[in-house]
């Protein structure tokens, strides 16, 4: 079975986010084990080039510690590849046919991700040039892995 790891810095507050992220969790279990890391965002008091450089590192530190050996990682970042919910289905078999079945997806915080989490990357996957709010990316991210399992596994939910 899968294993899909989504570390992402925040949390989901509000509850409308919680159940449609439960929601694609629930319909992927046949598919996947899903599991969630929350890296707390670092606060910055200024929007200096310097404290935000910091946070940013210090989010990467732990993004990275969190990720699992072995991994096929993903960060999603707005310079990232653009991908088709078919061509990302085709990156997810690719990957498995060749052996791998832990993948790891990033989320970083308002301030983006670290170059290290970048570098550490097997793809940067860029979902759209606008910015969205991290919750939202969320359960953007599991409604396509979701979208992509049902494009694998010839059940119909993609159009």
């Amino acid at each position: 079975m899968l294993s899909i790891d989504i570390i992402c810095v925040g949390n989901l507050k509000e509850k409308y986010w919680r159940l449609a992220f439960d929601e694609y969790v629930k319909r992927l279990t046949p598919w996947a084990k899903i599991r969630v890391t929350e890296i707390p965002e670092q606060r910055v008091n200024k929007d200096t080039d310097a404290l935000i450089l910091s946070a940013l590192t210090e989010e990467g530190r732990r993004i990275t510690a969190a990720i699992p050996d072995k991994a096929f990682v993903t960060a999603l970042c707005i310079e990232g590849k653009r991908l088709s919910s078919v061509q990302l289905s085709e990156v997810l078999s690719k990957e498995m046919t060749t052996g791998t079945s832990s993948f790891a997806f990033i989320i970083g915080g308002s301030y983006g991700l670290s170059d290290e989490v970048k570098t550490r990357a097997n793809l940067k996957l860029s979902m759209s040039d606008m910015t969205f709010p991290h919750q939202l990316a969320r359960i953007m991210l599991i409604e396509q892995l979701y979208r992509s399992m049902t494009i694998l596994n010839g059940v119909k939910y993609h159009k």
